[in-house]
């Protein structure tokens, strides 16, 4: 979860936002065309002094505002309960009035401007009544009364400055509020002034248009009104949560230029549109340049390597940097600037606590969020709904489920009312964790409360049942969104995605069928249905679906192209990928070699090397440039047959390519100059091998012991056998090749000591490697021990062979039992396998009785 710092303080600035949280019901007014010289573009400088052009964006001013009726939340949502007040809002005129309000004006003249105050009391709300004064008529009237002369008539002559500042800024239509700036300017006893301006700003800004903001920025000039700091703020703080991240910052060039510098308020307004554009070093930079020309008025203290008095700075200026560095991943910089704001006597509020809280957590500091609650208790900083979601979010994440429960409890004995992040976050930490039943309480409760439920949560519970094998309760669970037709398609193709993941391929089935019947289907929805098709190796049908999109309007994308045909190739099914494989190129939309490497590696684990070939020349000829995996696949699979020809051109082909050799591709080589016995060349790569930072893998350098034993070379075989054991690389087969080499030598008690430690390491789990030991043991005579390695065989059900059979004959000569003894038990297993093993394990258990009964002796 995201620590979002308060919004920004307006009350710092001269210009203030509206703080209604309605949306006026209705007054339709045509914009008031008196902004002149309207142009389509605008040339601007960009910080780095360079000319820039661009288009406004721009609403068609005749446009009504689709959102200007807000219906009360319905409880009863879930319950697909039908709206009892929709019949009255389709009764209601075009601009929501449900009835005619011209009647409570009726009575009003210039002498008699209170006449509506009971009307107010009753209809305006509570803030316009704390204005006071004459500012609830005027606004009541407003939104009643569409012609300006007649709304305004009783107070034209008597508006202050004030009052028109609170008049715009109580719009929440900017075309009413523009409309009203455009009459002010008309009268010739309302003079304008910069801090109207703003407001306009401000209004025209968060409603994005740009033009129009342009136009006034040029009217000002017009007028000779100068622009304040709260001006350029105002602009840098619109176009950067516009969006427009590189405009805002034209702006503060611009006060540059005018020789203006930023005072607090705006310069945490261009952090904070550096912090949202991501570049957190440069809003670091912006702070310490802006603390650094302020040090040269007033010497103060350093605020990580800025100078700036900080008894000066706002908490809103300290929560700013701290949620800057915080999310910048600067934690000691953000606990030295709160410790520095302690220190400083500036009181930290909830929104500084909850941005440490959430970089501590963030970071696994958990007992350093424990300590900032008590901080809070301290100074009776009341922790909100807010505080309680992040810890919510942090104990869930640090798996601590029963912590992140119990903060959700607390929170309802704080009497603060959960919202819908703290049930999503709490409800997916039950989902992942298949705690079905306080998931689906959490689900009842929130129903209760008429919080809807959000498509991941949504998707997240279906999995949730799906993982525990509540197949029924799944698929109940869909039914009730998809009833409601309010799933998007991102919502289908997650649950779809869901039960194909696990096999339900029926299920998967029924929630595509849902999809096409709600007639909410694209590229998306037929992609994870032909994904679930393919984890289910029901193939045919994913082609069949795939070959079937076009007819519902659906064109194939690059990713249904690549999914089908990876499915294809991981069937071992290349040439029926072939065709799709060319589809998709024919269709412009191979851009790599992606495609193409999946059928070349299904050739190869085919053993189909001709076709590999002529797939990869094929890549070739329509100009896709293989990548290093291809050349990989192809240098392993002729290094596998051991044809150097084949992979020697390839790699030098990969080479005039300008691909250099990586790790797996030398390693590939090794194993073919091992196979054909080619030293030179597999020292030369091995080297090459051990100059990357990731070094020899112990295959190859197992590779190079095999090549060094065969030729006696000892002194190497040991020495990269030492450097395998030092790694801790070395695994059963260099420990058997090194085995192999000493018994060769004659150097037993060499050979006898790696036994020893193979068998202390458990390395003996492969026939070969007890063969060896087996062997080792039985030529020189100790029985006791070789017999020790067969019956662990046996235990191990490892299958001896004629190799084991030969060593265990020799054990059973030195143990006085005769070649034609010995020969009888191997005619014995040749005839029947089973009652030849256990003809031998008798002869050899008798031994060993023997030899325990010596023992006791």
């Amino acid at each position: 979860m995201i620590v979002k710092l308060q919004h920004i303080d307006t009350n710092c600035f001269y210009i203030l936002s509206s703080t209604k949280s309605s949306i006026r019901k209705g007054v339709f007014v045509s914009p008031v065309e008196t902004i002149k010289n309207r142009r389509d573009q605008r040339v601007i400088k960009t910080p780095n002094g360079e000319v820039k052009r661009f288009s406004r964006v721009y609403r068609n001013p005749n446009h009504k505002r689709r959102d200007a009726v807000h219906k009360k939340p319905d409880l009863s949502q879930h319950s697909l309960v039908k709206d009892p007040n929709l019949e009255q809002n389709k009764r209601s005129d075009s601009h929501g009035r449900t009835g005619k309000k011209r009647d409570s004006i009726e009575n009003l003249s210039a002498g008699n401007g209170n006449a509506l105050i009971d009307k107010v009391n009753r209809k305006c709300s509570t803030k316009w009544l704390s204005y006071g004064g004459c500012i609830p008529s005027i606004l009541q009237a407003l939104e009643t009364v569409n012609d300006l002369d007649e709304a305004l008539r009783p107070w034209e002559e008597s508006l202050s400055n004030k009052e028109k500042s609170i008049i715009l800024k109580e719009q929440t239509n900017w075309q009413r509020a523009l409309e009203i700036f455009d009459w002010f300017k008309v009268k010739r006893f309302c003079e304008l002034n910069v801090i109207h301006y703003n407001i306009m700003l401000r209004i025209l800004g968060k409603a994005r248009i740009w033009s129009l903001v342009e136009d006034l920025w040029d009217e000002m000039k017009t007028r000779r009104i100068s622009p304040s700091n709260s001006t350029y703020g105002t602009l840098i703080d619109v176009y950067s949560k516009g969006g427009l991240t590189e405009e805002a910052l034209v702006w503060l060039v611009r006060m540059k230029e005018q020789g203006m510098e930023p005072d607090e308020v705006t310069m945490g307004i261009v952090v904070q549109t550096y912090k949202k554009a991501g570049e957190f070093q440069k809003a670091e930079e912006f702070f310490k340049q802006w603390s650094f020309g302020k040090s040269l008025k007033d010497e103060g203290q350093t605020i990580n390597g800025a100078s700036k008095d900080p008894g000066s700075l706002s908490s809103y200026t300290y929560n700013t940097l701290i949620d800057t560095y915080g999310k910048s991943g600067q934690i000691k910089e953000a606990s030295e600037t709160f410790a520095l704001m302690l220190r400083e006597g500036i009181s930290p509020n909830t929104v500084t606590f909850n941005t440490m809280i959430h970089i501590c957590g963030n970071h696994g500091k958990l007992d350093e969020v424990a300590s900032l609650i008590r901080k809070m208790e301290e100074l009776r900083c009341p922790l909100d709904t807010r505080t309680y979601n992040i810890l919510i979010s942090l104990h869930a994440k640090h798996d601590n489920i029963k912590m992140a429960e119990n903060y959700f409890k607390e929170m309802k004995s704080a009497n603060l009312e959960p919202d819908s992040v703290s049930y999503r976050t709490l409800l997916y930490a039950f989902s992942i964790r298949h705690m079905v039943n306080d998931a689906e309480s959490l689900v009842v409760e929130m129903d209760n409360n008429g919080l809807e439920i959000d498509e991941f949560t949504q998707s997240a519970l279906t999995r949730m049942y799906i993982e525990a094998g509540m197949i029924d309760q799944s698929w109940r669970w869909f039914m009730r969104f998809h009833l409601e037709g309010k799933m998007s398609a991102q919502c289908y193709s997650a649950n779809i995605d869901a039960y194909g993941e696990h096999g339900h391929i029926l299920e998967a089935e029924k929630a595509f069928i849902c999809c096409q019947q709600n007639k909410i289907f694209g590229v998306l929805e037929f992609n994870v249905m032909i994904k679930a098709y393919g984890i289910s190796k029901k193939y045919d049908k994913a082609c069949d679906l795939f070959d079937k999109m076009e007819n519902y309007g659906v064109v194939p994308d690059k990713c249904s192209y690549n999914s089908l045909i990876q499915i294809l190739a991981t069937a071992d099914l290349p040439h029926r990928a072939k065709s799709y494989v060319r589809k998709m190129r024919e269709s412009d939309l191979v851009s790599d070699c992606v495609p193409y490497c999946a059928l070349i590696s299904s050739f190869v684990k085919l053993g189909q090397l001709e076709s590999a070939e002529e797939l990869f020349k094929e890549m070739i000829g329509f100009g896709v440039e293989p990548d290093i995996v291809v050349y990989g696949v192809l240098i392993n699979a002729f290094a596998d047959v051991g044809s150097v020809e084949k992979s020697t051109s390839y790699v030098n082909e990969m080479k005039i390519a300008g691909l250099p050799l990586n790790a797996v591709i030398c390693s590939s080589l090794i194993k073919l100059y091992t196979k054909v016995g080619h030293l030179k060349e597999a020292e030369e790569t091995y080297k090459l091998l051990r100059s990357f930072d990731e070094g020899p893998d112990v295959y190859s350098s197992n590779c190079m012991i095999d090549l060094y034993t065969k030729r006696a070379m000892f002194d190497k075989a040991e020495g990269i056998f030492e450097k395998l054991k030092q790694k801790g690389d070395a695994n059963e087969f260099s420990y058997a090749m090194m085995l192999c080499m000493y018994k060769r030598m004659g150097r037993f008690e060499e050979a006898f000591g790696i036994a020893k430690e193979m068998r202390k390491l458990g390395l003996i789990t492969e026939l070969l490697s007890n063969n060896h030991v087996l062997g080792l043991y039985a030529m020189n005579g100790r029985c006791k021990e070789a017999l020790e390695i067969f019956k662990e065989m046996i235990k191990s059900a490892i299958k001896p062979d004629d190799s084991t059979f030969k060593s265990l004959g020799v054990v059973l000569v030195k143990c006085g039992i005769s070649k034609q003894a010995v020969g009888k038990l191997e005619v014995t297993r040749r005839e029947d396998a089973q009652r030849g093993l256990h003809a031998w394990v008798s002869a050899l258990s008798t031994i060993a009785g023997s030899d325990d009964a010596d023992d006791d002796a």
